[in-house]
């Protein structure tokens, strides 16, 4: 009998913040988050020298979990979730725990995109979503192997997930996705009115 098995598969971890640790209010999150990028001068600097839509604190700050305590509960919070994926990707870390390399903000206004990327100097990255306003972008994400697809002709467009060469996840507040970091991503174009604000964060061995 015939069996067809699949192999090498990419995972992608959904849940609720408030599934492990202390609930994150998510409206002090966001009033935190303006905060921070209305007296980031250097991060405002950054974003207009480099033609980045909105606000990022990627390049300026490096320390906002000792900024804001509700920031180091967001990271006592990942870390529980970080763990609970690592477990699940059976990965073998010989006794040592996976640790926070760099978290930062995202604030996208209407038009704004992030284009396709990984993060190479890192093993987890993932965003908990603190403003998803109606119309604002899902996150895509890009089979790995589809630069190998030479000759391959395109999905069905009822094609389940496993198969399609890309896949959107439209977050709601409050969620947190983790993937492997060598997974592509973007962000596309913003169409809500309002601003689609993140966390985004890394977390290497």
């Amino acid at each position: 009998m015939s069996t067809i098995d699949s192999l090498f598969v990419t995972r992608l971890y959904r849940a609720a913040l408030s599934e492990h640790g202390k609930p994150i209010d998510t409206s002090e999150l966001e009033a935190s988050c303006w905060s921070i990028a209305e007296d980031d001068e250097a991060g405002q600097e950054w974003c207009e020298e480099n033609g980045y839509p909105g606000y990022t604190s990627y390049a300026s700050l490096t320390d906002l979990p000792y900024r804001f305590p509700i920031f180091k509960d967001l990271v006592k919070v990942l870390d529980k979730h970080v763990k609970t994926f690592a477990e699940d990707l059976e990965f073998d870390l010989d006794g040592r725990k996976l640790k926070l390399e760099d978290i930062w903000i995202n604030i996208l206004p209407q038009g704004g995109v992030h284009t396709s990327h990984i993060h190479p100097h890192s093993i987890i990255s993932g965003t908990t979503y603190v403003a998803v306003p109606t119309g604002a972008s899902a996150i895509k994400f890009e089979d790995p192997r589809l630069q190998m697809m030479m000759a391959a002709p395109p999905r069905q467009k009822s094609a389940r997930d496993a198969l399609r060469s890309f896949i959107y996840k439209a977050p709601e507040p409050g969620d947190v996705l983790l993937w492997e970091s060598w997974l592509r991503h973007e962000v596309p174009v913003n169409m809500s009115e309002d601003e689609r604000i993140s966390i985004s964060f890394n977390y290497s061995w």
